[in-house]
Parts: C-alpha cells; structure tokens; sequence
C-alpha cells in the first residue's frame, strides 16, 4: 500500500503535465494566431488568419477543461489553494477565452467587424498573458498555512519576474502561432509570417534566457532545486539544448521550409515543460505541498485512471483525425 501511495500521485504528476502540454502546444497557436490577428494588414488577411482556426480551436481548448477536472480529482487540495491564490489571473484569462470565442462567431456574421475583430485579437492577448501570469504565481511558490490552504495575498502571483515570464509566454504563442501559419498559408501572408516566427523565436529566446538566469538569483526554492547533485547536470543540459533547437529553427526559417520549423517549436516547448516539470516536481503547490500530502485517496486515483485510460486515447484520436480532415492550405476566394 505504501508503494501504492507513492507512485500514483506520481503517476497523475505525469498526466496532468500531459494535459497541460497538450493545451499549451494545441490553444497555443490558436492564441497566437488571435495575437497575429491584430497586426493584419486588411480584412482579407484577417479573415485568412481566423479561417485557419475555424475547425480546430474549439477542440484545442478541451484539454485546458479536462486537466482543471483531473487537478480537482487526483489533488483537492491543491486546485482548491492554486484557485485561491491565482483568482484574478484565471478569472481574467477566463474573460479572455470568452471574448475570443464569442468574437468568432459573431465576427463572421457582422456587417461591422472592427469590434469583434478587437475582441478577437485582445481576448486571445488578454488570455495569453495572464497564463503566464498564473504560471509565474505557481513557479515563484504560493503561501498556505498548516493545513495546505491559501494565506497569502490577493496580488502575490504579480510581480517583474511573473510579468517577465507572461511577456515570454506571448512571444511563445506568438511563435507557435507563426509557425503553425506557415504551414496553413501560401504566397505574401506566408512571407510575413515566415518574419513574424524569426522576431518571435529571438524574443522568446531572450526572455527565456533571463527566466533563467534570474530565477535560481531570486527564489531560494529553486536555487536548492537547480543547483542539487546530480540534477545540476539536466539543468544544464535544458537550456544548451533549447539554444540549438532555436538555432536550427531559425536556420530552417531562413531557408523558408515549411513543416521543420514547426517541429522545432514543438520541441521547444517540449524541453522547456520538462523543465518545468523538474523544476516543481515533487511539489504541486511550491514550495511547501508535495504531490503526496495533495493527493486524493488511492482508490479515486485508480479509478479516475481507468476512466482517463479511456477517454485521452478517444481525445487523442479526434484531434488527429481533426486536423487530418482540415489539413492543407487556406486560401482566399478572390
């Protein structure tokens, strides 16, 4: 039983860094193209842009539902005191989901479309940017009492290193986005965002490089983290490993490939959640609360393992065959 106990929070550890890869990678680029959205140059371009997500975005968003009601499932503690804590962060990415999903469908069937096309593209912005937010909130570490629960304040999750991070999560989108638009597009609006992807891959890396440096400098948690033997030495793999990966990116971009420079991004993205994922493991709500004292009980694990077991091949399968089915380019009518 006690072997038991250990490995299941662990297991569910691996599942909800599953599900929440899946919804960066995937609502990523949607995000990122919303971003794009408001520096299109005609209406033409714009319609172009949100074509590209008009059969996927929805089911892109799914994961982000299905890893909320895993956290609740195998770690009540901690969605209850990482709710508390990141209450206005989630709540205004929250907002920005909706004004984005509304503006979609309204905007096609409006004689006016500069204000939803503002909703659009400020919603997919304004829902980036607090995700990062939230995310700086967790890294930096949350503060609860005795009993696990929430004692801290209402804008702890703000500050210059949070807001640094939310900034790089944009350009992260914004590259995804870049990429995944090449892959969706043909002629001029494919050259500019064979540019957008180049200035967006340099921004990423340069706040990424900062994240860096100045996270083991200003949390002492993750300085006894990083600089422990032996995970040192992945420590200082990730980052060597992830300046390649831009490189070859931005090689394959100049060489105006069209399939490669998405997969590197994915694979930044990739390195950088197992990163993260080293970062914070074994703590789901850092610095203090451990994946084992959060856990639900093993037999609610177990069986929300079988019925995950079930649903993630189902899911999996209906995004593959989405984007099967809507693969190839977007064109223009005219």
């Amino acid at each position: 039983m006690d072997a038991l106990l250990h490995f299941l929070p662990q297991v569910w550890f691996v599942i909800l860094g599953l599900f929440l890869f899946l919804y960066v990678l995937l609502d990523g680029f949607d995000l990122g193209v919303g971003i794009l959205s408001l520096t299109a140059s005609d209406e033409q371009r714009r319609g172009l842009l949100m074509t590209s997500l008009g059969n996927v975005w929805d089911a892109n968003e799914t994961w982000l539902v299905l890893m909320a009601g895993a956290l609740f499932g195998a770690f009540p503690l901690a969605f209850g005191t990482i709710l508390n804590a990141l209450y206005l962060p989630l709540m205004l990415m929250v907002v920005g989901l909706i004004l984005r999903a509304v503006a979609f469908e309204f905007r096609e069937h409006s004689n006016t479309k500069k204000v939803w096309n503002l909703a659009f593209g400020g919603g997919s912005f304004i829902a980036a940017l607090f995700q990062g937010f939230a995310l700086g909130g967790v890294l930096a570490g949350i503060k609860v009492d005795a009993a696990g629960h929430f004692a801290g304040g209402m804008w702890d999750w703000f500050s210059w290193h949070s807001l640094l991070m939310a900034l790089t999560l944009v350009q992260g989108y914004v590259l995804i986005g870049s990429v995944y638009l090449i892959l969706k597009t043909e002629g001029k609006l494919q050259e500019t965002h064979f540019q957008t992807a180049k200035i967006a891959a340099v921004t990423t890396l340069i706040g990424a490089i900062i994240i860096t440096i100045s996270t083991p400098i200003v949390y002492e948690n993750a300085r006894a983290r990083l600089f422990h033997q032996p995970e040192v030495y992945v420590f200082a793999l990730i980052p060597i490993l992830g300046i390649m990966l831009v490189g070859l990116l931005l090689q394959s971009l100049k060489q105006k490939q069209e399939v490669t420079p998405f997969v590197y991004t994915v694979l930044i993205f990739l390195l950088t959640f197992l990163g993260l994922g080293f970062i914070a493991f074994p703590y789901i709500i850092p610095p203090s609360v451990t994946i084992y004292e959060a856990a639900s009980s093993p037999s609610a694990m177990v069986f929300m393992i079988i019925f995950i077991g079930f649903l993630i091949p189902i899911m999996l399968f209906y995004n593959i065959y989405n984007y099967f089915v809507f693969r190839g380019k977007v064109v223009s009518d005219g």
